[in-house]
C-alpha cells in the first residue's frame, strides 16, 4: 500500500463519518480510529449521581403551640441525581412518537431505563442506579446535554 492509497482511505473514513476503521492487506494491518477534539470519546458507563437531602420545611406552628417535630421518615428522604456520563442529545422516549421510558412520578426500579443519550451516531442508554420515584426531569427530549449535567431526580426508597 503506498502513501496515494493511504491518503485515499483516509478521506474514505472522513466522507463516510467513520468513528472507526480497519483494514488488512497481506501482511499490513492498518486501524484508524477518528478523534474529534473537544468531544469526550462516548462509552457506555453507569450514570453519574449524587445525593442530595431533600429539603424539609418545618411546620407553621400555631399560636401558643410548640412546633411539632418532623417525622423520621421525612428526614432521611434523599434525592439521588442523576448526571450525564458523556455529551450528546438526551432522548425521553426509544423513538419519535414513543411514549417515554419515564414521567415525574414514576416509579422505577435499578436497572431501569430512564433515557437515551445519542453521542456521535451511538445511543447510549442511562439506566437507573437506584430504586424509587421520578421527582424532577431536568431536560428536554432532543435538547443537547454535557457531561455532568443533570437529567433526573429520584427519591430514593
Amino acid at each position: 500500500m503506498n502513501l496515494d492509497q493511504l491518503k485515499q482511505l483516509l478521506e474514505l473514513v472522513d466522507a463516510h463519518e467513520l468513528s472507526e476503521f480497519e483494514i488488512e492487506h497481506g501482511e499490513l494491518k492498518l486501524k484508524v480510529k477518528k478523534h474529534v477534539a473537544g468531544t469526550p470519546v462516548p462509552m457506555l458507563q453507569a450514570p453519574a449521581v449524587t445525593h442530595v437531602p431533600m429539603p424539609v420545611a418545618p411546620p407553621a406552628a400555631a399560636p401558643g403551640l410548640a412546633p411539632a417535630a418532623p417525622a423520621v421518615s421525612d428526614a432521611e428522604i434523599e434525592l439521588a441525581v442523576v448526571k450525564s456520563p458523556i455529551v450528546g442529545t438526551f432522548y425521553r422516549s426509544p423513538e419519535p412518537g414513543a411514549p417515554s421510558f419515564v414521567e415525574v412520578g414514576a416509579s422505577v426500579k435499578k436497572g431501569q431505563i430512564l433515557c437515551i443519550i445519542e453521542a456521535m451516531k451511538l445511543m447510549n442508554e442511562i439506566d437507573s442506579e437506584y430504586d424509587g420515584e421520578i421527582v424532577t426531569i431536568y431536560v428536554e427530549s432532543g435538547q443537547p446535554v454535557q457531561y455532568g449535567e443533570r437529567l433526573f431526580a429520584i427519591r430514593t426508597k
